[in-house]
């Protein structure tokens, strides 16, 4: 143990001490510059604004199994702070009966999910420190005195994970990066590489899982006597309550981070919000209530900043998505994840600025030929323009008509192109938006005579707008 010991010690020394070196040789080469240039002014440049993450202060309780901490699946919880103690109550000790439980709590959590449907529990635990040697059990609640029946030992864990740190391997780890640091070479400074081209959305990095449960490892349980951080998934059934307690032998430890999931055939497409106007992501306060659970509806996303990621969809559930942020159109939409399915792996909504000026054509809405008679079944595509408007009663908006023609008869064109809009406007106002929000137009005589010449210049045909929506200001 103490050759492990002194192993560990070494590596850490290795990698600390290079680091020290490089920055010391820094300094004096900032510390020299600064005495042969005091006459040069240099701007003053912005330094980044970097998110602070703050650690989640662990409930002085939550070492006891009646104060469990409740967990959002798919969401994690972290980072923590280190556990501390045992708890009032030292509910997990193991005996000769029980030898695979801790032989005490040192420095322990509790932590408890409820399942959301049918499939494969599976926990990641990410560790700041990977020489902290966390070890976790996993209880099904079995009803009211479950917190006697595990001090008791009357109720077995499920899934077992006491797998001991390979200090050997860590420390081996931790040479071969020490190795791979770069050296400084005296009087030169490192060529910077050219800069490679970004993907157009790069996923935020999450903290990499050092121990948990997964359905690919093979062992289905770790005992104290071996080494490993990974035990075979379990299968749970919808509305089932688990309790998962995680012990930090270490003594000054440091904390982790812990997310539960169910793995069962489902759809994860890159949830991402994008003005196209402004050609960027945004991020937005984004609500996804998930329904057809016992519990009714379930948040599985509840972000007020949310920047994109992967939303997890199981089929046989409805969805209802809301978005909003200030000066774009709010977003609602309700859907089936069999409908999803068919799309591509990234579900992209486009956020509409509501400034003055701002467009909507529409193409796939359709007339009856010469007529301003909108074809039945047809006119799904204003429902999204109605939810839209309707959710910025404040937003004032221009109903423009367009029509195929041919500049024969540019005044019946012109006359026809309005009643269109007019009855586009009735449309939105038999669907809750008000007439007084709404002007309408039609084509002018020029504009016709614009889109005959471009329809007979080389063939090239009409626009496919039948009607644009754009935005005229806002109601005082």
């Amino acid at each position: 143990m103490m050759k492990r010991v002194f192993i560990a010690l070494m590596a850490v020394a290795l990698v600390f001490g290079g680091a020290a070196d490089l920055q010391a040789q820094n300094k004096k080469k900032k510390s020299g510059k600064a005495k042969t240039t005091k006459t040069v002014k240099k701007k003053k440049e912005v330094a980044p604004v970097v998110p602070v993450v703050t650690d989640i202060e662990l409930p002085y309780n939550s070492n006891d199994c009646l104060f469990a901490i409740p967990l959002q699946m798919d969401k994690p919880y972290g980072p923590t702070t280190a556990p501390d103690g045992g708890g009032r109550v030292q509910e997990v000790v193991a005996d000769k009966a029980h030898p695979n439980l801790f032989e005490r709590e040192h420095n322990s959590v509790w932590y408890k999910v409820t399942i959301p449907y049918n499939g494969q529990l599976e926990i990641e635990i990410a560790q700041k420190n990977t020489w902290d040697d966390y070890d976790f059990l996993v209880y099904r609640n079995t009803g009211v005195y479950f917190s006697n029946q595990v001090l008791q030992n009357k109720v077995a864990p499920v899934a077992v994970n006491l797998g001991a740190v390979d200090s050997n391997a860590l420390a081996a780890a931790a040479l071969k990066a020490a190795e791979r640091q770069p050296k400084a070479k005296a009087g030169s400074q490192t060529k910077k590489k050219k800069e490679e081209v970004e993907p157009e959305y790069q996923l935020p990095a999450e903290p990499k899982a050092t121990i948990g449960m997964n359905v690919d490892a093979k062992d289905k349980m770790l005992t104290k006597k071996q080494y490993g951080g990974f035990i075979k998934s379990i299968p749970v059934h919808m509305g089932e309550e688990y309790y998962i307690v995680l012990d930090n032998r270490s003594e000054g430890g440091q904390g982790h981070t812990i997310t539960c999931s169910v793995h069962a055939d489902a759809y994860e497409p890159l949830v991402l919000f994008y003005d196209r106007k402004g050609k960027r992501y945004v991020d937005v306060d984004l609500m996804i209530l998930e329904k057809g659970g016992q519990g009714g509806e379930r948040p599985i996303v509840q972000d007020q900043h949310y920047r994109g990621g992967r939303v997890k969809f199981v089929p046989g559930f409805s969805y209802t998505l809301y978005a909003k942020r200030d000066g774009y159109f709010s977003i609602y939409r309700e859907f089936n994840a069999s409908d999803l399915m068919l799309r591509d792996t990234v579900m992209l909504c486009n956020m509409e600025r509501t400034e003055r000026g701002s467009s909507f054509p529409i193409k796939n809405v359709y007339f009856e030929d010469g007529a301003a008679t909108l074809i039945p079944g047809t006119d799904t595509a204003l429902m999204e323009y109605v939810a839209m408007f309707r959710n910025h009663p404040d937003i004032t908006f221009l109903v423009k008509g367009f029509v195929q023609s041919y500049g024969v008869n540019a005044e019946a064109d012109m006359l026809l192109s309005l009643d269109r809009a007019k009855t586009v406007k009735e449309y939105f106002v038999q669907h809750g938006i008000a007439a007084d929000r709404m002007t309408t137009a039609g084509m002018t005589k020029n504009e016709i005579k614009r889109a005959a010449a471009a329809a007979l210049d080389q063939g090239a045909g009409f626009s496919g707008v039948k009607v644009e929506l754009i935005i005229t200001g806002k109601t005082e």
